[in-house]
This record gives structure tokens, sequence and C-alpha cells, in this order.
């Protein structure tokens, strides 16, 4: 596809993911929010215009990178630092509120992959688990809307819970290494994360967040796994013509974790490559936005609140009934 027609719809994504971040900056709250809210105000740029090339290449090719780029944060040595007691902790709260969301989809008349969506995108790592998610499901009606709801949701409750968490783990006296913990291994985005820790201390925002790069690295896993079950699921649906396949983002997601794991990489590229993926991710959720129709976010009803909520809940009281019971058994 030619630049000349990918440039108006790109450029509009740019300046919202900038506006975006600028208002972020100034009102101490998500950028991805803002950008989400910004691009749904400006949703009539795709329908049948110049932008619609850019915008659909935006939330598509540039959303690909962004997730990509995300390897450049994260090591093995994350993973060992915390020792294997903390990692299993952490692969069965995932694995449990994925499978808690896809049952709750079910029970509630929503699809198994709003589930997988959702679970997902609590269990990891907020809208950019989302985006990842979402990027292999297959093609249908209510993809875009069920994403925008994630994303909406996911960024709503990170907020909330970097807010409420630290207060709660005062208030059980969790210790400082605990707190962190359950604050990197509950809250969905790193951002949010980041908030959370370092309102409490130095310490508990430095191990925090490395608690919850190791969750964003289970991300391949999870989407790879994820996979497998919906090519599975196409194999016996015949209604289902596109069958899900590995995506490149997620080979190059993989190569850029095992480089920066095995290679000792310079500060300066490591920093730039996780400011490219997250201003990608921005302009590339504003451009989704811009995809986005009102009318069918607010026939769904309360129900993906409703699970989104229950994951939410599920994830933090399992982190934290296990932090209570080791501290009761020392």
């Amino acid at each position: 596809m030619k630049i000349k027609a990918l440039f108006p719809g790109s450029f509009i994504a740019v300046i919202t993911g900038l506006a975006a971040l600028f208002l972020a900056e100034y009102y101490n709250a998500p950028a991805m929010l803002f950008a989400l809210l910004l691009g749904i105000a400006l949703s009539f740029l795709h329908e049948e215009t110049k932008c619609k090339a850019g915008i659909e290449f935006t939330a598509s090719t540039v959303l690909r990178i962004g997730v990509a780029l995300l390897g450049f944060r994260i090591a093995f040595d994350d993973l060992m630092s915390l020792g294997w007691s903390t990692a299993l902790l952490l692969i069965a709260a995932i694995s449990s509120t994925i499978i808690v969301g896809v049952l709750l989809s079910r029970v509630m008349g929503m699809s198994r992959r709003f589930g997988m969506l959702t679970g997902g995108s609590v269990a990891i790592c907020g809208a950019s688990a989302a985006m990842a998610i979402s990027a292999i499901l297959p093609n249908d009606k209510n993809k875009e809307r069920d994403t925008l709801l994630t994303i909406i949701g996911v960024t709503s409750l990170s907020t909330i819970a970097m807010v409420l968490y630290p207060i709660i783990a005062t208030k059980l006296g969790l210790t400082e290494h605990d707190t962190s913990i359950f604050l990197g291994g509950t809250i969905h985005d790193v951002a949010q994360v980041v908030g959370a820790g370092y309102s409490v201390s130095e310490q508990t925002g430095d191990l925090s967040t490395l608690v919850k790069l190791v969750r964003v690295s289970f991300l391949m896993p999870v989407v790879l796994m994820m996979l497998l079950a919906l090519r599975e699921q196409c194999k016996h649906d015949k209604q289902v013509d596109h069958k899900p396949h590995f995506p490149n983002f997620l080979i190059a997601f993989v190569v850029f974790m095992v480089i920066n794991s095995l290679v000792d990489l310079p500060t300066v590229i490591t920093e730039g490559a996780t400011t490219i993926s997250r201003f990608a991710l921005v302009i590339a959720i504003a451009a989704i936005g811009m995809k986005s129709n009102l009318s069918k976010l607010t026939s769904v009803g309360v129900k993906p609140i409703i699970i989104m909520v229950a994951e939410t809940v599920w994830i933090a009281l399992f982190i934290l009934i296990y932090l209570l019971c080791l501290t009761m058994m020392g």
C-alpha cells in the first residue's frame, strides 16, 4: 500500500496519541485510556474517508510492532531473580484467571473468545495483552467491540487498583516483600504497578515492577496456547474460514526477549525500544478507538463489566490469600 494513502489516517492517529500522552502527563492518568477515548471521539474519520487506510494500518501493523518490542522489556534473569515459588504462584494465578474468565463468559452468555480476551488481559498486562490476544483472534462482527470493551475495562480497573491496593496491603500488615508481590502480581497495567509500588517505597516500587515484568513475560506462551486452542476449535467449526496462524509479531517478541536475555544491551537500546513500543501501542489504541461504533459498545450491557470485575477480584484474592497463608505458617 502506498505511503500517500496511509499518511492521513496514520498522521491523525499519531497526533491523537501525542494528545493522549500530554493529557496523561498533565492529569497523571493512563495514556491508553485517553488515547482510546479521543479515538472514539474521532470515529467519524474512519467512515469512508481518506483517513480509513491509515487508521486500519495503525490499528493492525503498528499495533503488532508495539507488542513485538515489548520483548526488550523482558530478560530470563528477571524470572530467576524472583525464585521458582513466586514464578509458580504467578503461573497459577494467570492460568486460573483465564479459566475463570472463560467459564464466566459462557455462564453469562458471552463467547469463549471474550473470556480468553478479558482473562488474558487481567492476568498478564492489561491493554497490551488485550491487543496482543485480539491480534490472533479470528475476525468476526464482535471482535473490535470486545477489544474496546476490554481495554476500557482493564485500564479503568487498573487505575482503581493502583489507588486501593497499597491501602489494602497496609491494612493487612503485609511486609514490603509481600506488598511488592501483591501489587506486581495483581494490577493489570505496568504503569499502574509503578505508580502503586513507588507510592509505598522505592524498594517496593523496584520489586513490584520486576514482578510485573515477569508477568509480562508470560504473554508469549499464553498467546501461543490460545492460538493452538483456537486452531483446534476452528477445525471443528465449518463456519469459520479464517484459521488463526502463528503471527510474526509473536516470533519477533520471542527473538527480542532472547536477545535481551543473552546480550548485555546498552540502556539506550532497551529504553528506546520500550519508548517506541509504548508510543506505538498508544497510537494503535487511538486508531482502534477511531474504528469503534458506540452503539455496539452500549448494546452489550453490564455483563462484560461483571466478568472483568470478577476476574480482577479473583487474581487479587488468589495472590493475597497465598501471601497471608505464608505469613501465618511462618
